[in-house]
């Protein structure tokens, strides 16, 4: 599964974030490809991206990523809706797995996904759960 519009918005917002300067509580610099992670879910939205980026930012799913760390993170959720997820929302949004991603960030993390994420039909409580988890990210982003 892949989302074209998110990979095009991704690579808007890698270039732009590309060559700006970082303040943690580590350190500071300059961003360059190293210091920003873009994680999917899918291998084939991971394998999209990195050809899109053509090395201007690592790429990978979330369990590539565990454990690392990186100024920024940026997370394309792919699906458009909960009915779209190959894996079902207990994949794509489970608490683990936005954590990881999401806690990646030393200074600044993205989440690139459609509005049908929130507004779609929950099938079981921990689904409905998991989708106002996900308006909660979102509300404290501002968006």
């Amino acid at each position: 599964m892949t989302s074209e519009a998110e990979i095009e918005r991704i690579d808007q917002i890698v270039s732009a974030l590309l060559g700006g300067s970082y303040t943690h509580a580590k350190g500071s610099g300059t961003l360059s490809s190293e210091e920003i992670l873009v994680i999917a879910p899918y291998n084939v939205q991971v394998n999209r991206l990195r050809q899109r980026l053509d090395g201007k930012a690592r790429v990978g799913t979330v369990d590539k990523f565990q454990g690392q760390e990186a100024p920024v993170a940026i997370l394309s959720l792919t699906a458009s809706s909960g009915d779209d997820a190959p894996r079902g929302l207990g994949f794509l949004l489970s608490p683990n797995r936005l954590n990881v991603a999401i806690s990646r960030a030393q200074c600044l993390s993205i989440v690139v996904g459609s509005p049908g994420l929130t507004s779609g039909l929950a099938n079981t409580i921990e689904e409905a759960e998991q989708i106002n988890r996900l308006c909660r990210i979102i509300q404290r982003s501002g968006s």
